[in-house]
């Protein structure tokens, strides 16, 4: 009959749309999985610590220092110092003193003397990189041309992490680093989610920042802005390190 025809018919079409959900499910699945697969070939590792290829000059490492995973915020550290501590001034900074009028006066990494003892330095050395240090062979903390060339050549988009918020940076090759606003800490730690500071191993000194030998270079990141920045050098912030 005419009304069992149709209902045959609808059956049949009915079994066709759940096969084909069935089989755009484990499509699906399949694409997840080679996605997963690729992510992880782009992954390898240097002295014990992980690294991901973006298409640039340097290699950047998957996590902070401090953290087991990259949406981890990990340590602070000041600018030049190796170890945390409770309290982030420049009473407690290792590279200053106090000086004669009051005034916390630079004793390395000075270009004027307005701002301490001058030695001329601009990059730290290895043994105040807290990324060489901490990590070995040939790790380091960025340079401030590192940070602008992530900044200029990777897309970057504010998003959601396991809960964090940060920022994702994109290679031309398609790989890809998650950087967590994971705050600072200047007297104490101010977690917000909101904010990112991340240490460069480089003064300000000659660089459209300005003249500062108080300051070093940081690369800030918020939902609404990304860029390099100064700023004091006795604050703690994060490290991303970078391998060649």
């Amino acid at each position: 009959t005419k009304k069992g025809f149709e209902d045959k018919k609808r059956k049949l079409e009915n079994t066709a749309r759940g096969l084909k959900k069935k089989q755009t499910k484990k499509l699906q699945e399949t694409l997840e999985r080679l996605k997963e697969a690729e992510k992880a070939q782009s992954i390898r590792e240097h002295n014990g610590h992980e690294y991901v290829d973006l298409g640039l000059s340097v290699l950047w490492a998957t996590c902070n220092i401090g953290a087991a995973a990259p949406y981890e915020f990990g340590n602070y550290y000041a600018w030049g110092e190796i170890e945390e501590k409770e309290y982030y001034h420049w009473s407690t900074y290792k590279h200053c003193y106090l000086d004669e009028k009051r005034n916390y006066s630079m004793t390395k990494y000075c270009l004027e003397s307005n701002y301490g003892i001058v030695d001329g330095k601009r990059v730290l050395d290895p043994e105040d990189d807290v990324a060489h240090v901490k990590w070995g062979g040939t790790w380091r903390m960025p340079t401030y041309e590192d940070f602008e060339e992530l900044c200029e050549i990777c897309t970057s988009k504010w998003i959601t992490q396991n809960g964090v918020k940060g920022r994702i940076f994109t290679g031309p090759n398609g790989n890809s680093i998650f950087l967590p606003a994971a705050g600072y800490n200047v007297d104490e730690v101010y977690l917000d989610g909101g904010i990112g500071y991340y240490w460069s191993n480089s003064l300000t000194g000659g660089r459209s920042l300005g003249d500062y030998s108080n300051k070093a270079c940081s690369l800030d990141l918020t939902r609404s802005t990304l860029e390099c920045d100064a700023n004091s050098r006795d604050w703690g912030y994060s490290v991303r390190p970078v391998t060649e």
